[in-house]
């Protein structure tokens, strides 16, 4: 053990538990604290996140961090702690370059700028909320701009934030050949996809039986309550304070049976991977998932590649129907399965099908990029954002609620994060193939046994946090690195099949 690093982990410690603290504050913020309270915790989260700030950014944590990243003590440190001192440098070289009230003011601000844009979306009124995005673009393009270095994209400073391994010009490469191969085949699609009858979504599904019976799914996925709690919130979402500690959301539409059975699952997912990282390294720096776009690979892999199949709904479809009897006594499971894959055009990206899902990232990977290369003003994004959906989906918003205003990510400032759920849900794709050369993963579905399949991920995914990176996973697991082909693949396999093309 280095001695050094005996120095840090104290310093470490402290610094965990007032993001932990932080952290506390923003689920309750979104599940349960009443509206009016935003402006005044919000000075309470200014307060946590400077003195995070402070104790990250000081002179003996830069002495400590700097003599670890020397060769002769780098030859004393384990692997996960060569990791952690690697996770340090990034994390203090991004904060470091940020005045303190700076950081201190943004965090303030976003909290409460997400709750202008929650109450901007239920009014669907944009411009009371646009001045707001307005600030806290103006602060991340400042942030970015004091970590830009040889003339670097800001943006890209933003996506590193998120997953080191993509790139403007990996996410350029990846997104073209999602529009060449899939944008054809979404068209194909949607002409058959009319002959489906799915008006048995849009009934009424009683409120209080749709979450028993998504938090029967999100135990069936493997969701462990003893670690974990479900609350509601505007916009589902996924908080961990540690491994022992995993906190998901969930929304309830009264018409949509879809919309939060399979938003349970996907947070279950989400939840499954920070529950399985090991003891050892949470409440640590690499004591979250690997990246975002990794992150979000297991999620999509639970909501999609599983949670639409019908091999995972064999066993339990009999359950579905037994709790809404008066509306799917006469829905067939093949007609259930044609309904939860039935690809259309959607204006809502957490409604959206599988196929045309990516889609909707790319319209705001290609709107982010416009607004951090100073191409688009804020008055302009809605009518930018409506003139993408018709170019791509040939649909156009009638409100902003529908419209712009539908995701929560940019009031608080997550600029470079919506990548990460295209990256995800096309790593999903290609775990699954190599998962599928070792394990008859349909057989397990079939009966009702997820164990191995969630062992599996495990033992080669989720147990190391973040001491490997999204690549570093794959070439494990999988033998490569990313390799689109996989999904692309994927998706015509299955809706070729799905729909006789």
């Amino acid at each position: 053990m280095s001695k050094t690093f005996e120095k840090l982990q104290p310093l470490l410690e402290k610094s965990m538990a007032l993001q932990t603290a932080r952290n506390l504050f923003e689920w309750d913020d979104q599940t349960s604290a009443p509206f009016e309270a935003a402006e005044y915790t919000s000075k309470v989260i200014g307060i946590l996140s400077d003195e995070y700030m402070k104790s990250m950014i000081n002179d003996d944590v830069r002495k400590l961090l700097k003599k670890l990243q020397e060769e002769k003590e780098q030859e004393e440190l384990t692997s996960t702690q060569k990791a952690i001192v690697k996770e340090l440098a990034k994390t203090y070289e991004q904060l470091e370059s940020i005045p303190p009230e700076e950081y201190r003011e943004f965090n303030e601000y976003a909290s409460i700028a997400n709750r202008k844009w929650s109450k901007a979306k239920k009014d669907n009124k944009y411009e009371d909320y646009a001045p707001y995005l307005k600030k806290i673009i103006e602060y991340k393009k400042k942030f970015a701009g004091y970590r830009v270095r040889n003339n670097k994209n800001p943006y890209e400073v933003l996506l590193g934030d998120y997953d080191e391994c993509f790139m403007i010009k990996e996410l350029d490469i990846f997104f073209e050949k999602v529009k060449n191969e899939i944008i054809p085949l979404l068209k194909d699609v949607a002409k058959k996809a009319e002959t489906i009858d799915k008006n048995y979504n849009y009934l009424s599904y009683d409120v209080a039986k749709q979450k028993e019976f998504c938090r029967f799914l999100a135990g069936y996925v493997g969701f462990d309550f003893n670690r974990g709690v479900i609350a509601e919130s505007a916009h589902p979402f996924t908080m961990q304070l540690h491994n022992h500690d995993v906190r998901i959301t969930d929304r309830y539409l009264e018409n949509n049976l879809e919309s939060a059975m399979f938003s349970i699952i996907h947070e279950s997912g989400h939840a499954i991977y920070e529950m399985n990282i090991e003891d050892a390294i949470t409440q640590t720096l690499v004591g979250g998932g690997a990246s975002m776009g990794m992150h979000e690979s297991q999620s999509r892999f639970y909501e999609n590649v599983l949670g639409r199949s019908v091999e995972f709904w064999e066993p339990i479809y009999d359950k579905l129907v037994s709790t809404y009897p008066e509306n799917l006594t006469g829905i067939t499971l093949d007609h259930f399965i044609k309904g939860i894959n039935k690809a259309a055009p959607n204006l809502i990206r957490t409604e959206a099908d599988e196929l045309s899902y990516c889609i909707h990232i790319i319209i705001r990977y290609e709107v982010e990029k416009m607004i951090f290369n100073d191409e688009v003003d804020i008055e302009e994004l809605p009518k930018v954002w409506n003139q993408k959906y018709q170019e791509y989906m040939g649909i156009t918003p009638t409100t902003d609620a529908e419209g712009i205003l539908q995701d929560t990510h940019w009031s608080y400032g997550e600029f470079g994060y919506f990548p990460s759920y295209a990256i995800g849900t096309a790593v999903a794709s290609q775990i699954f193939a190599c998962m599928k050369e070792k394990m008859p993963v349909d057989q397990y579905l079939k009966e009702g046994n997820l164990t191995p399949i969630r062992e599996f991920l495990r033992d080669n995914i989720h147990k190391y946090g973040a001491v490997k990176n999204t690549n570093q996973i794959l070439k494990d697991v999988c033998g490569e690195e990313f390799n689109a082909d996989y999904y692309v693949a994927y998706l015509k396999e299955k809706y070729e099949k799905l729909y006789n093309l």
